[in-house]
């Protein structure tokens, strides 16, 4: 049975406001201003629990690490900003599956992160 604690409401509503992938740390920082006595044991224990329950999804970041997102937003791929470390949805995809693999291959799933500055970290250096 789901418990709804006041720690479980605070992560979800991160989740909520922060429409992107967040790793824990931030989960954590997060959702502290919510709930002061959120420690990490709390977030990792509901992240594996909101993942179980298919709320949430796991992604490895190649940089970033175990990144989580909500469920239900279609395939989509991802943009790391170097300036301020954050991950990005990006939405939809423009990969043709048949013509990315050499003949013979069998493409199974992928996953594509882009590089680069994002919107608010132009604005700061110009």
């Amino acid at each position: 049975m789901r418990r709804n604690t006041s720690q479980r409401i605070a992560i979800e509503k991160v989740f909520r406001e922060h429409d992107r992938p967040l790793g824990v740390d931030e989960v954590l920082a997060y959702g502290q201003t919510q709930v002061g006595s959120l420690n990490k044991a709390t977030v990792y224990r509901n992240l594996k629990m909101l993942t179980d329950e298919n709320w949430l999804k796991r992604l490895s970041h190649p940089l970033l690490g175990t990144l989580y997102e909500r469920t239900g937003k279609g395939h989509h791929h991802h943009f790391h900003c170097r300036k301020c470390n954050r991950a990005f949805e990006l939405p939809g995809c423009a990969l043709n599956e048949d013509e990315a693999a050499p003949k013979g291959f069998v493409i199974e799933d992928h996953e594509i992160y882009l590089f680069g500055v994002c919107p608010s970290c132009v604005k700061v250096t110009k």
